[in-house]
């Protein structure tokens, strides 16, 4: 959530910031006019309350001296506290309307873009910063598509998985589970190695969790419902991990804390339809390792370099080339101030696609989901700032290493850092 102080104090420079995104359209007036109003009917349910616990003192004063209750004075003051109350009866309920207004509003403002951050309007300006791993390029002139290698090879089913469910689902059969399996545990491993604490969350979120995380009210239609339970399917361990110091205040020297966490995922994929309608790039439900930090907001930025690193590594260690790019302003996610994103090479696509997003979120999460912290010998706690990237998509991964590891033969070689985990050379 954005700071509304900061937008009191600096409107023109705070919408400077805002309207170098491509998603942002509320008017900032409005909320200006909303807080403006509240603050002014809180100043005076204040003072009205203060006046009706001094009246209720005099009267406690004046019983006490003798004074009869049913003399003139007595009686003046009670009247007095009598319309008082009254007033605050009215008062009361049209502050909590506005305020409830408010925060409906401030929801639906993204975060303001770091100052770092690159200008841009659309992905288009994204800016390339980093590329690894070109003498892996494979060179088998004849590569099949992920999905047509895998159900040749018999460990991906997409027909029947329609039958189950429906299109944008996938069966993993034999080899295909099993590497499936091994990815997540491989990954695990790394990032545990790393200093990251491994949880297992649930895999149903509750709405407060999802508005803590910025995922609500925006993005409702992205993500499934059960609305029965007031409990939605998860869309990224992101959600969990976000809120699992939810309204608590951290001691300071426990920062900076590191989970990670491999869950299923689940999204409608709403706007993106003929898009990636084959194979493992855009489904409905997916696997992926997730890396999160709470961290100190003087760390943050060197956090967030070595979050992207750690999601590396994983690209690395299976030898997979890729690129990192820096999302300009215009590209930003909802919540995030700074964002690296990982690309692996998909040779039968012959481009770089998705397959992490590292994000700097500032203190915006921390605000919608009260996670402060406490610095010893000072007053008061602060916001501290989160992070989060993918460690990494598991179907995606998947599918780089079926298209970049496949042989002129129709087979696929396991890459060496995987094999102790998947016991087998060749699939």
């Amino acid at each position: 959530m954005i700071d509304l102080k900061q937008l009191r104090e600096n409107p023109d420079q705070f919408l400077a910031r805002l309207n170098l995104r491509s998603d942002y359209s509320e008017p900032i007036q409005q909320i200006l006019a909303l807080d403006q109003q509240q603050r002014s009917i809180e100043m005076n349910r204040s003072q009205l309350q203060a006046r009706s616990n001094e009246i209720g003192k005099l009267v406690g004063q004046k019983m006490k001296s003798g004074v009869k209750a049913d003399d003139p004075e007595v009686q003046t003051l009670r009247d007095e506290g009598n319309q008082i109350k009254a007033q605050l009866s009215e008062l009361e309920p049209q502050e909590k309307e506005l305020k409830a207004e408010l925060e409906a509003l401030m929801l639906t403002i993204p975060n303001l873009p770091s100052e770092t951050t690159p200008l841009g309007k659309s992905e288009e300006e994204n800016v390339e910063v980093k590329r690894w791993g070109d003498e892996y390029l494979p060179t088998n002139p004849d590569i099949l598509p992920h999905w047509e290698i895998g159900e040749k090879l018999g460990i991906l089913n997409f027909e029947r998985s329609v039958k189950i469910a429906q299109s944008r689902f996938v069966s993993l059969i034999g080899a295909g589970a099993a590497l499936e399996r091994a990815l997540i545990r491989f990954m695990i491993d790394r990032q545990t190695a790393a200093g990251y604490t491994e949880i297992s969350p649930p895999f149903l979120v509750n709405t407060a969790s999802l508005t803590a995380s910025g995922q609500l009210p925006k993005f409702a239609e992205e993500s499934f419902k059960c609305d029965r339970d007031d409990l939605w399917l998860l869309p990224t361990a992101e959600v969990a991990i976000n809120s699992f110091h939810r309204d608590e205040v951290i001691d300071a020297d426990l920062l900076p804390l590191h989970y990670c966490a491999y869950t299923p995922c689940f999204r409608r994929e709403a706007g993106s339809y003929g898009r990636d309608t084959r194979g493992l790039i855009r489904l409905h439900q997916f696997d992926k390792v997730e890396l999160f930090k709470f961290v100190h907001p003087d760390t943050s930025e060197q956090e967030h370099q070595a979050l992207l690193q750690n999601a590396e590594a994983i690209l690395q260690a299976l030898k997979l080339p890729y690129r990192a790019i820096e999302l300009c302003t215009g590209d930003l996610g909802f919540s995030a101030i700074k964002t690296y994103d990982l690309e692996v090479w998909l040779p039968s696509a012959g481009k770089y696609r998705e397959i992490s997003s590292c994000s700097n979120c500032g203190d915006f999460q921390a605000r919608r989901g009260n996670v402060r912290f406490k610095e010893a010998g000072k007053k008061g706690t602060q916001f501290l700032h989160t992070l989060n990237g993918s460690g990494l998509a598991v179907g995606r991964t998947m599918a780089a290493i079926l298209e970049n590891y496949q042989q002129p033969d129709g087979t696929v070689l396991v890459p060496e850092a995987l094999q102790p985990y998947l016991g087998r050379e060749v699939l």
